[in-house]
């Protein structure tokens, strides 16, 4: 749909008539947890150029409670993703080198929120990545989207978001096969929506510096899991 302003943004009505979104199974969703697995997915993500980004966390409900996440961070290929508790000395530096890496361009929806609770928790600044929700104002697209809605828009497809997977717990030892789905998902609609608009053709927009004010005081490093 579009008017005098441009593209406009679909009705959730509109949306539930669109086929669901293509997305990963889980036979191709890998949950890292050891040395070799990690090294072998970065080996796979350093290579790719591009990458679907997102992070999740632990909801807080208590007024005054404080946020502790992120708790799970994913990574989004073409034909897989790497899902990563972030819990453990190994998987912190490995998601560390990934978003500090600029050799890989991390792509999602709304990252100003996961480049600070990434730089309060893990010390890590997000390097070469392209916000969509920026990049879709540049192609005339005024409304700020959201995955479900940038999916619809340019995809014509309808991404599952269920509140009760949002709103979960990530912060538990064994996530279920309903979170590593969400999760991945969430990463690889992003760049599905990249390629579509074709914008791995376009230069990447030089990352923004964080202001004192919008960095949270960094926390001690997540301790190694018990043996």
């Amino acid at each position: 749909m579009t008017d005098a302003t441009g593209p406009q943004r679909p009705t959730r009505e509109e949306i539930a008539q669109l086929p669901p979104f293509a997305g990963l199974t889980l036979d191709r969703i890998h949950l890292l947890k050891t040395p070799a697995q990690f090294e072998a997915a970065r080996g796979a993500i350093l290579g790719a150029g591009f990458i679907g980004f997102d992070t999740e966390s632990k909801p807080t409900f208590a007024k005054g409670e404080p946020a502790s996440g992120p708790h799970v961070v994913q990574f989004a290929l073409r034909e897989q993703a790497f899902i990563v508790r972030v819990d453990g000395e190994a998987a912190c530096e490995f998601i560390k080198s990934i978003v500090e890496s600029e050799a890989v361009v991390k792509i999602g929806f709304g990252l100003k929120s996961d480049r600070v609770v990434l730089l309060s928790k893990l010390g890590a600044r997000i390097r070469a990545m392209v916000d969509l929700a920026d990049a879709l104002r540049r192609k005339g697209i005024r409304q700020t989207l959201g995955a479900k809605a940038a999916v619809a828009m340019v995809l014509g497809q309808r991404l599952q978001k269920s509140r009760s997977v949002t709103t979960s717990n990530w912060a538990r030892q064994t996530l279920l096969p309903n979170q590593l789905l969400y999760a991945a998902n969430d990463a690889y609609a992003a760049l599905a929506v990249f390629y579509a608009l074709d914008l791995h053709l376009a230069p990447v927009p030089a990352a923004e510096t964080l202001e004192p004010a919008e960095a949270a005081t960094p926390v001690e490093s997540v301790p190694p899991p018990a043996a």
